[in-house]
């Protein structure tokens, strides 16, 4: 099991992006402001790791949104297309022990799991979408409803023709084009 806590020097520096990633885009969270985010995050070492590593996989975590009945920031994955460190991955594991051959190095579920964070959904996925333009050259896979998925199915997302389109593929399929965005509650 990895070491899940950042270094006093991590945090300073995570934080400091995340600030002026938050201040550059403040459209994508009007009527928040940074001390409150900033505040929860001090509160929540482990969500400062799980913000860490989607940041380390090329995500550019920022703030969408917050949830007043939990008290909780929302941050999903803004980083133009799928994050790089995250593509060339099936659905999940069981996608993957099905493959014979040319197995990926990973899985986005085992993948988001391992980071503490969720597969956005594909309502996420859209609503992601009204804050600029993202995935015009990539997709993502989103969370799969369980009666897909018990057919050998899973989804994805992109945007194409100033449109947002769900697809599906085999959940064993990988492309070093389609990754996976996550999101996190603090």
């Amino acid at each position: 099991m990895t070491n899940k806590e950042l270094t006093h020097e991590q945090q300073e520096e995570l934080i400091k992006t995340l600030k002026a990633r938050f201040e550059k885009n403040i459209e994508r969270h009007e009527g928040i402001d940074w001390a409150s985010v900033q505040a929860k995050l001090d509160a929540n070492p482990e969500k400062l790791w799980s913000l860490h590593e989607m940041e380390a996989t090329g995500g550019e975590p920022d703030v969408v949104g917050y949830d007043a009945k939990t008290d909780e920031y929302i941050f999903y994955d803004c980083s133009a297309e799928s994050p790089k460190g995250r593509r060339s991955v099936c659905y999940d594991r069981e996608a993957w022990e099905a493959r014979k051959n040319h197995k990926p190095e990973n899985t986005a579920m085992d993948m988001a799991k391992d980071m503490g964070i969720e597969l956005l959904t594909e309502e996420q996925y859209r609503e992601l979408q009204q804050l600029g333009k993202f995935d015009l050259k990539t997709s993502s896979w989103v969370q799969t409803p369980e009666n897909i998925r018990k057919l050998g199915g899973a989804i994805f997302c992109d945007r194409r023709y100033d449109t947002i389109f769900m697809y599906h593929n085999g959940a064993e399929s990988y492309y070093a084009a389609r990754g996976f965005r996550g999101s996190l509650r603090v």
